[in-house]
């Protein structure tokens, strides 16, 4: 398959790089500073001529995404607009724009994590873009077929523990190399509007 994979050169999306071209796949890596595409998706002028160079491909992938963290009783609708840019906006409009340029029976596959379901101090405005994204691959996935949606959801991975695991107490981890099985499930299998959470 030919894979448009946004978000490519960061922790998660080098994991997924790696393992999709592993498995014989066409990866073309977008980022914002570096990769084959260099784009800025929560731009839609850029979504949109990063589409147009890349031509037609067979699933797009998401692994960005960003939210500002923070007390609510310190957030500003500010902070809430650029939670739902950064994260919700800039893949739902992958998805808007991407319909006529993803083959008939391709798949688009987005970007959540664990405090849509498990909400921790600071993380409100992320929890309210995953949740967001999530009820989006629901309701998308029932208006797009042939064309599959998926989301991966999962907590904070074993490699990032020593920067973000105090964030997250009591709960565990994934490695990596597991929430990169979660994509392939997502590119190569047959299910749609699941959210796969880790």
């Amino acid at each position: 398959m030919k894979i448009l994979l946004i978000g490519a050169t960061g922790t998660l999306g080098t994991a997924v790089h790696k393992e999709l071209s592993a498995r014989g796949h066409e990866v073309l890596a977008v980022g914002r500073t570096g990769g084959d595409l260099r784009y800025d998706v929560t731009d839609p002028a850029q979504t949109a001529a990063m589409y147009e160079c890349a031509g037609r491909v067979d699933a797009v992938v998401s692994a960005a995404g960003d939210a500002p963290f923070k007390p609510v009783t310190e957030m500003t609708r500010e902070d809430c607009l650029a939670a739902f840019q950064g994260k919700v906006l800039s893949q739902i409009d992958l998805v808007l724009q991407g319909v006529a340029r993803v083959a008939e029976r391709g798949s688009f596959t987005l970007i959540t994590g664990v405090l849509a379901r498990e909400p921790i101090p600071t993380g409100a405005a992320a929890s309210m873009a995953n949740g967001a994204v999530e009820a989006f691959v629901r309701a998308a996935a029932i208006e797009i077929a042939p064309q599959r949606i998926n989301a991966v959801s999962p907590t904070v991975v074993t490699e990032s523990l020593s920067s973000y695991g105090d964030y997250f107490p009591g709960m565990g981890s994934v490695d990596l190399a597991d929430v990169a099985q979660a994509y392939v499930r997502s590119v190569e299998g047959a299910q749609t509007g699941q959210v796969y959470a880790l």
